[in-house]
């Protein structure tokens, strides 16, 4: 088989990772309920982290409601996914940097990190839509980051939740075209 072969049989049994996308869209939604809450920014931050730990089960039950594979086992670059997911906590020294210099900027960070991690997601689901939104999100926070003041510092995750929506979208359609569409 062929390497474009496997990649878009992952991008198909996978679904393009929507299921985690979907979980993101979710956490990213609280992050901003939290960001709107009238506490002081170091609680904002806690709360923040805290959020992130049901990351991983609900992306595990959103792909169990889209039926997508996560696993991907049978697939030889099937444990590479993983691999590009667990990367992202090598930057969380940025953020937790961040939480304690500068805790106002502690989501700013957060908010291109994840953004920036989507990145090698391109080259694995074979789907451009990742090569786009990845930069666009982290540039779109690193400008809002640039002009907001402490208050209305939600704007951040809410731009990151639409922009999760926004490449969701994109990757359903190139699911399809995928799936209904033989493999090259």
């Amino acid at each position: 088989m062929k390497l474009n072969e496997i990649r878009n049989e992952l991008s198909v049994r996978a679904k393009n990772g929507i299921g985690f996308l979907l979980s993101a869209t979710v956490i990213w939604s609280i992050i901003t309920i939290i960001f709107l809450l009238p506490v002081d920014i170091q609680q904002k931050n806690i709360f923040m982290l805290i959020s992130t730990g049901i990351m991983f089960p609900l992306s595990i039950g959103m792909s169990a409601v889209i039926k997508a594979d996560w696993q991907l086992k049978g697939n030889p670059l099937g444990n590479l996914g993983l691999i590009f997911n667990l990367a992202q906590l090598i930057y969380f020294p940025i953020l937790f940097f961040g939480m304690i210099t500068t805790p106002e900027n502690a989501i700013l960070f957060f908010a291109i990190i994840t953004g920036a991690h989507l990145f090698p997601y391109g080259w694995f689901y074979h789907a451009t839509s990742y090569y786009i939104m990845a930069p666009v999100i982290a540039i779109v926070t690193m400008i809002l980051g640039l002009y907001l003041d402490g208050e209305h510092l939600w704007a951040i995750p809410l731009s990151v939740a639409i922009l999760l929506l926004l490449l969701i979208i994109f990757l359903t359609i190139d699911y399809r075209k995928k799936q209904n569409k033989p493999v090259l």
